[in-house]
């Protein structure tokens, strides 16, 4: 990690840092979810920046890759939940960063996942194992009475890459990668009132190109290059300037191009919250870059 490197990252988080808080102030009852993703990724465009993914907003049971689809009417409501996730990346380096929005009461969920993050980034420091930060996490929501959710974790960083080794679990386990200085972690805790596992709905709006193909369908030629203006990054549906978007996108995933990233939630009913934070690991802790 040279210098002109590192202030990259620590550019993306100052940004990122400002514009979460203020993406977060825009959640309301009955405030338009699509105005509040446009609004929120706009700011990030505005400032001569880019979205190193789609603006992420999950309520309630839904923990991740929820955002706008084109014409979206949904709108917040009295008690919600809601996760508000941004990526930020400068010059390939990023950002990620999230946080709760409580629209009811639910104060001590949000209190889990926040208190979670925090223990987390205190111990992070060259020589500890991901498995001793995912022991802290699940202890500090656990004593709270919620449960990790356990097939969720943090991730490293790397140049266009939001999904580098190592992976952050947010339950104990043994071993596991060694954290070194270096690195450049993005530690997520969510803390659910369900059963601690998420799986799949059918709502997709965010994908990822997976291979370089040829690509004959001009609807496709379109997608591919919503995704070479990302540099390969996730991109969201409602980006495309294709009026053929949804039929290039089924042919672009049956063909193992794209992929994917439907909507994850835990059981009907249940809250889900998260926080997460982007570190950058020095020799004797680690740089909050998000904060």
């Amino acid at each position: 990690m040279n210098e002109e490197t590192t202030e990259d990252y620590l550019a993306a988080g100052r940004l990122a840092a400002e514009v979460l808080r203020n993406g977060a102030a825009r959640i309301s009852p009955g405030a338009s979810l699509l105005e509040v993703v446009e609004c929120t990724e706009a700011m990030v465009t505005d400032e001569g920046a880019a979205l190193a993914f789609p603006l992420n907003i999950s309520s309630n049971e839904d923990a991740a890759h929820d955002t706008a689809s084109p014409g979206d009417e949904r709108t917040f409501s009295k008690h919600d939940l809601v996760k508000i996730d941004l990526g930020i990346q400068v010059n390939g380096y990023i950002a990620d960063t999230a946080m709760t929005v409580d629209l009811g009461k639910n104060d001590l969920l949000v209190e889990a996942s926040r208190a979670a993050l925090e223990s987390a980034i205190a111990m992070i420091r060259p020589g500890i194992t991901v498995g001793e930060v995912g022991a802290v996490v699940q202890q500090e929501i656990e004593r709270r009475g919620y449960r990790p959710v356990a097939n969720l974790t943090g991730h490293g960083l790397a140049q266009y890459n939001l999904h580098a080794p190592p992976s952050i679990p947010n339950i104990a386990v043994s071993g596991g990668a060694v954290i070194e200085e270096g690195m450049v972690i993005a530690i997520e805790p969510f803390a659910t009132t369900g059963t601690g596992h998420v799986s799949e709905r059918s709502r997709v709006e965010i994908f990822q190109q997976l291979v370089v193909k040829p690509v004959r369908m001009k609807s496709a030629r379109q997608v591919m290059e919503t995704s070479r203006r990302v540099h390969g990054l996730p991109f969201a549906r409602r980006w495309i300037r294709s009026d053929k978007a949804d039929i290039a996108l089924r042919s672009l995933v049956r063909s193992n191009i794209l992929r994917p990233f439907p909507v994850l939630h835990d059981v009907e009913g249940s809250l889900v919250s998260q926080h997460e934070h982007t570190v950058i690991v020095t020799s004797d802790g680690c740089i909050i870059t998000t904060r």
